[in-house]
């Protein structure tokens, strides 16, 4: 299996100040994706001081992760909880501040290639992280081999509902407000009357065969840079697994665990939840996010952050060559004042 390679590395450790030194007792962050390790791995190197608390969904990366850190021993520790449950988790342990969170809300190479994971949909190629990709026909199935993964997409696999539940239970009107609310995709009502249409005559459990009626509903002709099911399976994921839900709060109780000076750093991978996070970490610097024409303030703003990053930073040419999963990534950051 390949090594995931943390994504935008000396940016988010730049961010965080990993590498600053600390009082005796040592600097603690929270990695609230902890995924494979990488970044976790990054912060436990920049000083001998720095110890990580890596939060993670899913049990399997957990195990792998804590396999690849064992080496730093007491400094590392795991726990298999969703990172929206920061405040109950800290406060379980006695834990009241942190010096730096880091959350990277992407999918992890390790479950992108792990096919009974089903969030791929082509066999031995991820085009959701390699949107360069093309070819010349739609229905070339030498060069498109499909997968036979089951539809799963769970991060967490101890939860029930799976991609294949959405797919085969919700009505089309549901199916075409997920596609398109989640997936930004403009076909999404023919994509949604495709799968009902589909399933009325066999249940739709594997990725390649929704990829494939995906493909049908659209009709897309010519090149392809990004294969057409990319945006469906995209919302389908996110519907899943809820990643939208409780994002905001997050970002508020996150800065609740933050020390004086203790810095928040989010990557996230698609522009819903860069607009969320943005307003979230806007509305905690004290801009008020009151419609204009209402005469006074009560969005209740306070200002509680110094934002690091006017603009999101974004990985320059030569970062995506070397890691083609960071082409979408964009790192915002926050100093809790």
């Amino acid at each position: 299996m390949e090594l995931h390679r943390p994504v935008m590395p000396t940016e988010a450790l730049e961010n965080l100040d990993a590498a600053r030194a600390g009082t005796p007792a040592g600097r603690l962050f929270i990695d609230a994706t902890l995924g494979m390790g990488g970044h976790t791995e990054l912060i436990l190197r920049a000083s001998p001081d720095n110890r990580v608390i890596g939060f993670d969904r899913d049990a399997e990366a957990i195990a792998l992760a804590s396999e690849r850190l064992a080496e730093f021993g007491e400094r590392f520790m795991a726990v298999h909880t969703d990172y929206r449950r920061i405040k109950e988790v800290l406060a379980e342990k006695g834990i009241e501040t942190v010096a730096g969170i880091l959350a990277d809300l992407g999918v992890s190479s390790y479950q992108l290639s792990a096919p009974e994971r089903g969030f791929s949909f082509r066999s031995g190629q991820n085009f959701t992280e390699s949107p360069s990709s093309s070819v010349t026909s739609p229905i070339d199935q030498s060069a498109y081999p499909v997968a036979t993964s089951p539809l799963d997409m769970r991060m967490d696999r101890s939860q029930k509902l799976t991609a294949a539940d959405l797919i085969n239970d919700l009505s089309e009107r549901e199916l075409a407000n997920i596609i398109f609310e989640y997936g930004e995709e403009r076909a999404a009502r023919r994509i949604a009357r495709r799968i009902v249409r589909e399933r009325d005559a066999a249940p739709i459990t594997t990725t390649g065969r929704l990829a494939d009626l995906v493909v049908r509903a659209i009709h897309p002709k010519g090149h392809w840079r990004i294969h057409p099911a990319t945006k469906t399976f995209q919302a389908l994921r996110i519907a899943v697994n809820r990643e939208l839900e409780g994002l905001d709060q997050f970002v508020a109780d996150a800065i609740d665990a933050l020390e004086q000076g203790g810095r928040l750093v989010i990557i996230s991978f698609h522009s819903l939840e860069d607009r969320i996070i943005k307003q979230a970490l806007r509305f905690q610097s004290g801009r008020c996010l009151c419609p204009p024409n209402q005469p006074e303030c009560r969005c209740g703003a306070v200002r509680r952050v110094e934002i690091l990053t006017r603009k999101a930073i974004q990985p320059g040419a030569g970062a995506i060559a070397d890691n083609p999963r960071s082409r979408s990534a964009k790192l915002r950051a926050c100093r809790k004042i």
